[in-house]
C-alpha cells in the first residue's frame, strides 16, 4: 500500500476534459455550455477548474455569489461569469468586475437598475430568472407586467438571457412535471419576445436536463455536477469520470479487546477483538457524524473499512480487522473503489453534499493527464 503524508484532494484535469467533451457531445454545436463552478468548484478548486474549462472553450461560468466571481476575475478568468444569487450590497463590485447578475425579483431588478444608473451604465447585461416550479428564486407570472415596465423605462440594463431551473430532471417519475416546467418557460420567453421584439439566450437545463430532455437545451445549457463526474444515474455515471479523489493516511492502529469501546460516548463497543485505524479527518473536514457507526466506510488497501463509532471533529476511526495495513498507509475516502455517490449513499445523502463539504484547506494536486483515468 502506498505511504501517504497528509490528507489531500487530488484533481484530475484529464477527467474534467473528458466530462466537458462528453456533455458537449449531447447538445447541438450551436448550443452554448455554461460551466457551474460555485461552491469552490463543487469542493475541488474553482480557479483550477475554471482555467482548464476556459482553455477547453466553455462559453460561460456560473457562480453563486459575487465574491466567487471576483476571485475568478483576480485569477485572469475572462470568460463571461453569471452570478446566480447576487445580493444588493455587492452590485457595485459586480459591475466593476464585469460580472453578470441573475435578476430574480422585482426588488433585485429595481435595486440593480438603480446601481447601474448611478454608475452610468448603458445596456449592462442581466439575466432574468423565471420561476417555473422550483419556488426557490425567480419571477412569478404576477410579477411580469411590472418587470416589463421597469425594463422599458431604463437604458441602463439589457436582458442578455432568460433562464429557469428544472426541479427533477433526473427523476423519470416526474417527467410530466418537467414537461410542464419546459412549457411554462417557453411561454414566458415567447411572451418576452413579443413584448420587446427580440429573443435573448434561453437556458433551463442542468446536467440531468442535458442528458434527459433535449427539447430543453434551447440556446445554452448549464452543467455543474456532470463536469465533476456524476450524472445522477448509473448509466451516465459510467460514462463520466469523477475528477476528485480524497485521500488521507493511517495515523495510528489500535488493537481493541472485546468489550472495549472506540470514540466519543462509546459509539462502538467491540464484540470481538478488533483492529481500528485512526484517520486524520472528521466532521470539521466534511465527513459528517451521519457517516458514523458503520454508515460510511473508507478504502484501505482496496478493501472497505467501516467507520467505528462516532466521527470526531478532525479524526475518524475505521475497522481494519483482517485488512493488511500499517501506520502511514494511504486511505481513500472517495475516488478509486468507491466514488462520492457510493460513499454518500451510506448516510442517505447525495454526492453534491460530500463533494462540497470537503475542507478547502486541503492541498489540491493536479495529476498528470495519464493518471487516474
Amino acid at each position: 500500500m502506498p505511504k501517504a503524508q497528509e490528507t489531500v484532494l487530488e484533481i484530475n484535469l484529464s477527467a474534467l476534459g473528458h466530462n466537458y467533451n462528453y456533455l458537449k457531445s449531447k447538445v447541438n454545436t450551436s448550443v452554448k455550455l455554461m460551466a457551474v463552478v460555485k461552491a469552490f468548484g463543487y469542493g475541488s478548486d474553482s480557479v483550477m477548474v475554471a482555467k482548464e474549462l476556459q482553455t477547453l472553450g466553455a462559453d460561460y461560468f456560473a457562480v453563486a455569489y459575487t465574491s466567487e466571481g471576483v476571485r475568478l476575475r483576480d485569477e485572469n478568468i475572462t470568460t463571461p461569469i453569471l452570478v446566480l444569487h447576487p445580493l444588493a450590497n455587492a452590485f457595485k463590485e459586480l459591475i466593476e468586475r464585469c460580472l453578470e447578475p441573475s435578476i430574480y425579483s422585482l426588488k433585485t431588478l429595481r435595486e440593480f437598475i438603480a446601481t447601474a444608473q448611478t454608475l452610468k451604465q448603458k445596456e449592462y447585461p442581466i439575466h432574468l430568472k423565471f420561476n417555473s416550479g422550483l419556488n426557490r428564486l425567480g419571477f412569478n407570472e404576477k410579477d411580469v407586467p411590472e418587470m416589463y415596465s421597469l425594463l422599458k423605462n431604463t437604458t441602463a440594463v439589457k436582458v442578455t438571457s432568460l433562464m429557469s431551473h428544472l426541479v427533477a430532471s433526473e427523476d423519470h417519475n416526474l417527467t410530466d412535471f418537467t414537461h410542464n416546467q419546459i412549457s411554462s418557460f417557453v411561454s414566458f420567453t415567447e411572451d418576452f419576445k413579443t413584448e420587446f421584439g427580440y429573443m435573448p439566450m434561453r437556458h433551463q437545463s442542468n446536467t440531468s436536463g442535458i442528458l434527459n430532455f433535449p427539447e430543453a437545451h434551447f440556446d445554452m445549457v448549464r452543467s455543474g455536477i456532470g463536469l465533476y463526474g456524476y450524472g445522477n444515474s448509473l448509466t451516465e455515471d459510467l460514462a463520466l469520470k469523477p475528477i476528485a479523489t480524497l485521500k488521507s493516511v493511517i495515523s495510528q492502529l489500535h488493537n481493541i479487546p472485546k468489550g472495549s469501546s472506540v470514540g466519543y460516548n462509546r459509539g462502538f463497543i467491540a464484540d470481538r477483538t478488533t483492529v481500528s485505524a485512526t484517520i486524520p479527518l472528521g466532521h470539521a473536514d466534511g465527513i459528517g457524524r451521519q457517516y458514523g457507526k458503520g454508515k460510511g466506510c473508507f478504502i484501505v488497501n482496496g478493501k472497505k473499512a467501516p467507520i467505528l463509532g462516532n466521527v470526531c471533529m478532525d479524526m475518524t476511526m475505521v475497522d481494519v480487522t483482517g485488512i493488511e495495513c500499517q501506520e502511514g498507509d494511504e486511505v481513500i475516502i472517495f475516488g478509486a473503489y468507491q466514488n462520492a455517490s457510493e460513499f454518500a449513499k451510506g448516510a442517505q445523502t447525495i454526492s453534491y453534499e460530500i463533494l462540497t463539504s470537503v475542507s478547502v484547506s486541503y492541498t489540491h494536486l493536479t495529476l498528470p493527464t495519464s493518471d487516474l483515468v
